[in-house]
């Protein structure tokens, strides 16, 4: 898949209701006090009445002070920054007593993990990126903790023989879980190897979705444009690989040439209204159909991606900007180029030569919001919006948890992931595509992602290569 995102900023706050901040109350106390005093004495009372006035009320709110202080709950520590969307974060609480990680980063740091297109660098749970808060209690939180068990239905070599404690301790307290990452994993930073350009050490965050677009079984009433199955060459029954060094023909001829037509004919799955919904759903890789059937009936299914004619894929915002055409390469902003330019947009798609084939899959079912509904990633699991994303997987393994920051205009994102898809453009060691999750909103927020990134992951203690 190729794709391209969102989150929203969230702050929470403790709850204020159950806590009593002493500090503050005495500064403000103190503050009143004062100025009950000033009062006195600038009220004609004497200087010396003010003083006597003060020492039993200095008393009293002495009094509610050790009160408070002995029946008050700690606090819980900063607030967090983290990603809209389905599934963007917790809501239990942060454990206590384990903000104090000296005790887990007393070991020697291991040496350095060398990938094939990135390097891990260890670092102390202190040193990640957000703070003792975030980082560290967010990893076992029931929202993320319930992705881990659904990742282990497919998991990377070095985290199998930990799955059963991984699903045993779904019961667990946070703390619990809390302790028992700290014992086991160790974190790394992620950089580029040497000599990799300075693009690529910066890091690039983008997202992307799955459009949900409304479709016709059969061509008519406007429904003219067609998404095909991987074709079927009449020498063999198999499907074809198309490779870059043996391509299909170009999305131009595909489009044009009596050939390539012949060779699609009947493979068609469904029927699209827009050229620019089929191309995004190109692009995007994957996506829902509401499809209107020839008797009537109206049922979504999924196209899942199938394959590629084996060409490059070219980036259509590029070209746009190469030109000098437009200024903002968002979806949002090529949308804007092509409705003041509809007789251009031809031209457009074929500066793309890429072309995707699908394969229809039905949805689950019951499908919710919340669950692992998405389309099926590169590891060969549901995606889960807002908790899987897109890696180079030469530099980050498929399952591998990943700690992700990005701030940027778009948005500001701390949070846990997993790194369970890829795609064409996902190339490099800092680099990750946000699964944003289905549908127009979804859509709006990835078109627009684009902002610097840093990387850290999990690996096991006990796992040497």
């Amino acid at each position: 898949m190729v794709h391209q995102t969102i989150a929203t900023k969230i702050s929470r706050a403790s709850p204020a209701s159950r806590k009593i901040h002493i500090k503050p109350m005495m500064v403000k106390s103190l503050r009143l006090l004062h100025a009950i005093v000033e009062r006195r004495r600038t009220a004609a009372f004497g200087q010396y009445q003010a003083f006597a006035l003060a020492i039993p009320l200095f008393a009293l709110l002495s009094a509610a002070f050790l009160l408070a202080a002995c029946s008050s709950a700690p606090t819980t520590g900063p607030s967090r920054v983290e990603g809209g969307g389905a599934n963007a974060g917790g809501g239990e609480p942060e454990p206590r007593g384990l903000l104090d990680l000296s005790a887990w980063d007393k070991n020697p740091l291991p040496p350095p993990r060398e990938q094939a297109n990135s390097r891990w660098v260890a670092v102390r749970w202190q040193a990640m990126s957000g703070g003792t808060g975030p980082s560290v209690w967010q990893v076992a939180d029931a929202d993320l903790w319930a992705v881990w068990v659904h990742n282990c239905e497919r998991p990377p070599a070095a985290f199998k023989p930990l799955c059963p404690e991984i699903k045993r301790l779904s019961t667990a307290s946070v703390e619990d879980r809390t302790r028992w990452v700290l014992s086991h994993f160790q974190p790394y930073r992620v950089e580029p190897l040497a000599g990799q350009s300075q693009s690529q050490s910066q890091g690039l965050l983008t997202a992307y979705y799955e459009p949900v677009l409304a479709a016709r079984r059969l061509p008519g009433e406007g429904f003219s444009v067609p998404l095909y199955k991987l074709p079927t060459p009449s020498s063999s029954p198999s499907t074809p690989n198309f490779t870059a060094q043996s391509p299909w023909f170009t999305r131009q001829q595909i489009e044009t040439l009596p050939e390539a037509k012949a060779a699609l004919k009947g493979r068609e799955i469904a029927y699209l209204a827009d050229p620019v919904q089929a191309l995004v759903l190109h692009i995007q890789g994957s996506g829902q159909l509401q499809i209107t059937e020839p008797d009537g009936r109206l049922q979504t299914v999924r196209l899942a991606f199938a394959g590629t004619n084996g060409q490059p894929y070219q980036s259509i915002g590029r070209w746009l900007l190469d030109q000098g055409l437009i200024q903002d390469a968002s979806w949002p902003g090529i949308r804007q180029w092509l409705t003041k330019n509809p007789h251009r947009s031809q031209e457009l798609f074929w500066k793309n030569p890429r072309y995707v084939f699908f394969k229809e899959q039905k949805l689950p079912t019951p499908q919710t919001e919340a669950g692992y509904g998405g389309p099926i990633g590169a590891q060969g699991l549901p995606l889960t919006a807002g908790r899987s994303i897109a890696v180079d997987p030469r530099s980050i393994p498929y399952g591998t948890p990943v700690w992700l920051v990005s701030k940027g205009p778009t948005v500001n994102l701390q949070k846990w992931v997993f790194a369970q898809d890829t795609g064409s453009a996902i190339q490099g060691a800092v680099r990750a595509d946000y699964f944003a999750g289905s549908g127009d909103s979804a859509g709006e927020l990835a078109g627009r992602l684009k902002q610097p990134l840093a990387l850290w992951v999990l690996w096991p203690h006990t796992i040497p290569g």
